[in-house]
């Protein structure tokens, strides 16, 4: 069992409706020098890869995203889910349903950020459904970029967006693969890797 999994367990609360809150150590307060092992886990992972981007989406992914970026050496482009008055310039944009917040959103990234000379590695907190991912990758294509691989911290191995996303052909590592939970136990079951 690795770090996450193991810290999943112990801090890791099943709510009703198939939600794990880890909002005590990854998506509101975060324990980074977790985030750093499973930064040196992506790196171990994607090694070899041509990767010059990261990219993720606002708000959970941004914290592993930047870990993961110091590993690799390159910048974090996270895609924003509201268009600001900072925003300018022509955008790549795409709807993205939220599983956690139950609505739907337009993700957006300023073209001058994102182009075809870019080998991208996404990187998200969690993958359920891969609505998130979905939008991500329409971003790169959009752009001309390649995407190299994706990294995940806990994947929902119960749900569609994983085995999607693989039957898509592309390389998608998730540090935690949840088979299985019940919020009546607290039970959180993990893939073997």
């Amino acid at each position: 069992m690795n770090r996450l999994e193991e810290r999943i367990l112990k801090d890791g609360v099943v709510k009703e409706g198939n939600v794990l809150k880890v909002d005590s150590f990854l998506n509101h307060q975060m324990d980074i020098d977790l985030f750093n092992e499973m930064g040196k886990e992506f790196k171990r992972r994607f090694d070899g890869k041509p990767i010059n981007k990261i990219l993720t989406v606002e708000a959970s992914g941004i914290g592993i995203a930047c870990i993961v970026a110091q590993h690799f050496g390159v910048p974090v482009v996270f895609a924003k889910k509201a268009k600001s008055i900072n925003l300018d310039g022509k955008m790549y944009v795409a709807e993205v349903e939220s599983f956690t917040h139950k609505c739907k959103n337009q993700i957006i990234v300023s073209q001058k950020f994102l182009n075809e000379t870019d080998h991208v590695l996404i990187i998200d907190d969690f993958l359920a459904n891969g609505c998130a991912l979905q939008g991500l990758l329409q971003i790169v294509q959009s752009a001309g970029a390649t995407v190299e691989g994706i990294g995940i911290a806990i994947e929902k191995g119960y749900q569609p967006g994983g085995k999607m996303i693989r039957n898509l052909g592309y390389q998608l590592e998730s540090l935690a693969i949840v088979e299985e939970m019940d919020w009546q136990t607290g039970k959180i079951v993990f893939k073997e890797q």
